[in-house]
């Protein structure tokens, strides 16, 4: 089974910096393009950053030039850089994949659990 596995959430200071990992595990197919949602209390989940496996990225345009997405397709893991943080950044972020688990199986998204990031101001 496809398990997303994230990490590198916490607590910063408004204008610091943290780096979000998301560890695709188990038996995948393959990865088409990768991405971060982010989810704040009260609010619609939004798109925050994505990258097709040909490294094409877009990004929410609150945070470009401030966050960075890449992937790293050896290790099956995407990335969030996040710097000059914001506390209206504060949201839950999840990782997502499309992608498909076996050759025969139809194209499906597979999301993480979540990951807090806190800013404060």
């Amino acid at each position: 089974q496809v398990q997303l596995v994230e990490s590198g959430g916490g607590l910063v200071q408004a204008g610091g910096s943290l780096r979000l990992s998301c560890v695709v595990s188990g038996s995948i197919f393959r990865i088409n393009a990768m991405g971060w949602y982010r989810q704040a209390p009260g609010k619609q989940r939004e798109l925050v950053a994505g990258i097709t496996s040909g490294g094409r990225t877009n990004y929410l345009d609150s945070v470009k030039g401030r966050f960075t997405i890449s992937r790293d397709n050896a290790k099956n893991t995407v990335y969030l850089q996040m710097n000059s943080l914001k506390p209206e950044d504060t949201a839950v972020y999840y990782c997502n994949v499309e992608g498909k688990a076996r050759m025969v199986t139809p194209t499906n998204d597979y999301w993480g659990q979540g990951t807090q990031v806190t800013v404060s101001s």
